[in-house]
């Protein structure tokens, strides 16, 4: 049946759908034959995984990286650009994703007496977003 559509657009009417495969060509094995219940598989032999694959499960997966923001006082932010000046003139410029990750590590190494100094050295800030009459 051609409409009036097809026509216009010049695209010729849809053929009729080919029809279903047979089971027997869906129960063929890669030798071939159509698979018979109950028959023995001796043709199948069981060889372990390539060296390729075990050397692809030993490895470590990647860690997913996680979107965060947070509030910090601007001098604690021009710190952030201070250091990333620092690390250009040492010929390893870093980004400030990367600062605040060497900062966490850093931390992290820290004893429990140290680690507490370092937080109750910083000021206590308002957290979320700045309001506007603020940031102007």
């Amino acid at each position: 049946m051609v409409t009036s559509r097809t026509k216009q657009l010049g695209t010729p009417p849809m053929a009729a759908k080919s029809p279903a495969r047979s089971t027997q060509a869906r129960t063929k094995k890669a030798t071939g034959a159509p698979h018979e219940k109950g028959a023995a598989r001796e043709d199948v032999a069981v060889t372990p995984p390539p060296a390729s694959q075990t050397v692809k499960s030993t490895k470590q997966k990647k860690n997913k990286p996680v979107r965060d923001s947070f509030t910090m006082p601007k001098a604690e932010y021009a710190v952030l650009s201070d250091l990333k000046q620092r690390s250009v003139t040492l010929a390893h410029p870093a980004k400030k994703s990367e600062l605040i990750r060497a900062g966490i590590t850093v931390l992290a190494t820290l004893s429990d007496a140290a680690f507490m100094a370092a937080l109750k050295s910083l000021p206590a800030i308002k957290t979320g977003r700045p309001s506007k009459t603020e940031s102007a």
